[in-house]
């Protein structure tokens, strides 16, 4: 089964920012996480989605992948 979603931790190092930057960006109006419990996750195409909008230009989402 392919993974669908990231750990705050697992979203910093694929995006390349620092965990207390990441957690901030779970913070934020309009960025993709669920929170189960006390954990937050990260949707895979949503965070690509959010990345693009956020660059101006539309990601196609990819079925396929499971990492950024």
């Amino acid at each position: 089964m392919e993974k669908l979603t990231l750990t705050v931790k697992e979203m910093a190092a694929a995006v390349g920012v620092s965990e207390p930057t990441a957690y901030q960006l779970t913070e934020q109006e309009g960025f993709p996480c669920l929170r189960v419990g006390r954990k937050k996750l990260i949707p895979i195409d949503g965070l690509r989605n959010w990345m693009a909008a956020q660059a101006g230009s539309p990601a196609p989402v990819s079925a396929g992948r499971a990492a950024l």
